[in-house]
Parts: structure tokens; sequence; C-alpha cells
């Protein structure tokens, strides 16, 4: 047993090669997917060509200056209109240069990330504005102790394999001490690979020098850059917004990973058929890639293609539908076919509490993502209400879930061993007639099964014996007993009290 145990750890990171541990010896981060195709082998080129025309014939409204020049320069055009055309040579020739193989990293090793071919992992996003009290059904404004809250949480659950920002701090009015606070609260809070974004390149500018501090110097989070930050860089349909643009030069300029969004809304920013969708915002994507990559060849950037969809009775976001699920499964399939690592969302119920539709949304849409092996899975834990709201025991219950379709997701093993002939002969004609005391059993119940740490597999008489424990009590004690724990920031007191001298903005709400 301790022998099949060590193959199997090395056989994990060789799979992921070299980037983190697992939660299990069943389940570990970066597990394949990649079986669940929604596009036809003809759509990929199909969607491809659509969205190439699209860039060409069509083009972006609202570009700034400096990204006219930069496009211009490369080959790109202006039309009477005063869009930035940008024709297929040009997208192909930056796709050539597009940063593929990097990761995510973490502050400690042990959390870095490998986001290539179909590796899958998932973690956290949104932006709520509110806490669901899901024992008392109210509804309250989020706030920065929510926040790091949550930090906490992902950085206690093995599941949750990074963390971006979840809640807005709304507790803080001023814009650039919400968005440092919340950079802060999320390096604090975890040392897994975090996220977030800022409303100006002076904001961002602030926080990657709060990074350096965190990381050892300029040099070293050029090195082991912890933050990605994610950029709505595209008001769909087909136009920048300017303000992001500068975001990304100022990730090019300090070498800070991006998530580049594009998050149309099917049916009304974004074409209603499924297909269109994805055409449009592939193409939207593609036009951040070829600028980023016009700026620093190479940069680490994610395909962040995210059509959200529309209830067409209402006009509302349908973040927890099966469309949802299909839309993101589709554009992992596209990052793959340019081969640049991608980030879809999945988890982001309609349902404002932790019941039986939160199940089954969340359920679906992420194991859709994960087995079309989208590489980086935000939204997959903890919110609600279309993205509205967040409820921090849910952390807990998504845990679980995350940890079921990541099982689901890596499939069995076809091998000598996992036929188990010779043990089917030596229990069926030797030996008691089952399997239950099988050495192979034993050793297998680790590396083949995950057990979730919440779910009741009681039988009915035996949990109605029990007092019917309630699932979600479970999980807001264990959330209760994760938030009791130590809550020093996970960079060290010394990090923290130069941090605090040099940033009045964080010091006056941390000191």
């Amino acid at each position: 047993m301790s022998r099949s145990r060590s193959g199997r750890a090395a056989r994990h990171a060789e799979r992921q090669g070299g980037a983190g541990s697992g939660a299990s010896e069943a389940i570990w981060p970066g597990i394949e997917g990649g079986r669940y195709r929604p596009i036809p082998a003809h759509g990929i080129e199909a969607i491809h060509q659509t969205a190439l025309r699209i860039l060409a014939e069509v083009g972006l409204a609202s570009a700034t200056p400096r990204c006219i020049e930069t496009v211009t320069t490369a080959g790109g055009s202006v039309s009477e209109a005063g869009r930035l055309m940008f024709p297929p040579e040009l997208i192909e020739r930056t796709l050539e240069s597009a940063g593929r193989g990097f990761k995510l990293f973490g502050q400690r090793p042990e959390y870095d990330l490998d986001p290539s071919g179909t590796r899958i992992h998932l973690g956290t996003s949104g932006a709520a504005v509110h806490i669901v009290d899901s024992k008392t059904g109210q509804i309250r404004d989020s706030t920065l102790a929510d926040l790091h809250d949550m930090a906490r949480l992902a950085q206690a659950l093995p599941n949750i394999h990074m963390f971006q920002r979840t809640v807005v701090a709304r507790d803080i009015e001023d814009t650039h001490a919400m968005e440092l606070n919340t950079a802060y609260a999320c390096a604090a809070g975890t040392a897994k690979p975090i996220g977030t974004s800022f409303s100006s390149v002076a904001t961002m500018q602030t926080a990657v020098e709060m990074f350096h501090m965190i990381a050892g110097g300029e040099q070293a989070w050029r090195e082991r850059p912890f933050c990605c930050v994610s950029t709505c860089f595209v008001v769909p349909p087909l136009t920048f917004a300017e303000e992001a643009l500068g975001i990304i030069e100022c990730a090019a300029e300090t070498g800070t990973p991006l998530k580049l969004v594009s998050a149309g809304q099917a049916g009304a920013t974004s074409p209603a058929p499924l297909a269109g969708a994805v055409a449009q915002q592939t193409a939207e994507v593609l036009a951040g890639l070829a600028y980023v990559n016009l700026l620093n060849p190479g940069h680490p950037a994610l395909f962040g293609a995210l059509p959200f969809v529309s209830d067409l009775r209402t006009g509302a976001m349908s973040g927890g539908s099966a469309e949802q699920g299909v839309l993101m499964a589709a554009c992992a399939q596209m990052a793959q076919y340019y081969g640049i690592p991608c980030a879809v969302s999945a988890g982001m119920t309609d349902s404002k509490m932790p019941d039986f539709q939160a199940g089954y949304e969340k359920g679906i849409t992420e194991l859709l993502s994960a087995l079309a092996g989208a590489n980086l899975i935000y939204e997959a834990a903890g919110m609600y209400g279309s993205l509205l709201a967040a409820s921090k025991e849910s952390f807990v219950l998504d845990n679980d879930m995350i940890g079921s379709v990541m099982r689901a997701a890596r499939g069995f093993e076809i091998n000598e061993d996992a036929l188990a002939f010779d043990v089917i002969r030596e229990v069926c004609l030797n030996g008691p007639g089952h399997f239950l005391g099988s050495g192979q059993t034993l050793g297998r119940m680790q590396s083949d099964y995950f057990y979730p740490e919440l779910a009741d597999r009681a039988t009915p008489q035996a949990w109605a014996d029990a007092g019917a424990p309630s699932t979600l009590e479970a999980a807001r004690t264990r959330t209760e007993e994760i938030l009791a724990g130590d809550a020093s920031p996970v960079f060290g007191a010394e990090t923290t009290a130069a941090i605090f001298l040099r940033f009045p903005e964080i010091s006056a709400r941390w000191g």
C-alpha cells in the first residue's frame, strides 16, 4: 500500500506539472477534463473565422490614442466611423506570440497552479454587493471584513484552488481606498493565487507596489506574481472600456497577469444564438490579446470569453441556466483551439439561498465547465442571486461539491490492476464471495473515491435517530470553526507592519 500511494503521488505531481498538492488522493488541482465538447469539430473553425470577420469588418469603438497608435503601427486601421479594425493577419501574428505555459502563482509554491492543456482548477470571483444570511433569510450589504473572511475560508478549504475578490467592500466609500484594501484583504487572507480588479491605473500601480513588499521586492514579484488582475476591457458589443485599456497597459509594464474578460449577455449585449454569442466574445477577447501582446509579447493573459445568459422572458441574468454551462464549455473549447489558458464562470446560481435550486444550478454549470477542460473556473464557490449576493457557509458546502465535480471530471484509468481480473478470480474461487476485505479495496478507498466532508450518507432511519441534522447547519458550524482560527496575515507580522507604515489607507482599516 505504501508503494502504491507513493506511485500515485508521483503520477499526480507529473500530471499537474509540479503545481500544488491535492485535497485527497482521489482528486487534485489540475485534473484533466476535455471529455465534453458542445461545439462540433467543424464549428470551431467556423467560430474562429466569424471572429476574424468581426474584427476585420466591424472592429471596436472607443479605442484610446495609445491603443490606436499601437494597433495601426502593427497593421490595423481606423474606419471612417472611427472604429479600430484588426486584420486577420495581425490577429494570427499576435496569437503566435501569446503567452502559453505560464502558471498562476501563490505566495507559497505549494499553491501554484498550472492552467495548461485541459487541466481544471476551481475558485472564486464576482463582485457581490450583498451577504446572504441563510439562517434568518436577511440580506445585508457586504463589507471588507466579509471579504477577508472569505479569503480565509478559501485558504482553509482544499478544493478551492484560487481566490479572486468575491464581494465589494461597501463600507468603504472612496474607490481608491476600497480597491487597495480589497487587494490587501485578498493577499492577507490566503496564500493561494489571488485576483482582483482596479478602476484606475493609479490605484493598480499602488497595489502593485504593495505586492512588491509582500513578494520580497519588484524582481521577486515579476518572477512569481501572485495576483491576476481581472479587467472587463470591453463593453459589449464591441466597444472598448477606455480606462480598462490603461489597466492592460499597466499590467504589461508591471508584469502583472491578466484575465481578459468580455462578458456579453446573450440576447441583450451579444447575439441570442449561442454560437453567435461565443463568436462575438471570442472576437472581443482576441482584440485584447492582440493589444497586450503588441505591448509585451508573451504576456500571461487568460482567455476570458464569458457570454452570460439572459432570461429572454424578463431580461434578467440567468447565471444558473443549463445554457450558461454549455456556453462556458464552448468558450473553453475556443481557448483550447488557440492554446491559451482560459477563464470561465460557473456556479452563479440564480437562487438566493443554499437550497435545491442552488445545488442543481451550481452542479450542472460547474460540471459542464470541468468536463470541457476549462482551466480556471471562477465563481465556483459562495455566489448567489446571479452574482449579486454571497454566502460564507456556502464556501464549505461548495468545497464538497467542487470535490465531486473534480472526481467526475477525472474519470478512471484502464490498466491491469484497475480491471481487477485476478482479484475477481480470487474472491470468487477462493475467497468469501465479496470484496469488502480485499487488500485492493482497502488500497483503492482513497485513490479512487472522494469523500465529501458534510454530505449526509446515513440511512433515513439513522438520520432521524440522530435528530435529523441539517447539512446547512453543519456548514455554518464548520464556517464558524474556520473563522475562529488565526486571522493574522499569511505573509507575516513584519511585512504587515511595513505595509501599514507605507499605506495609511490600509492601516486606517487594519492597524
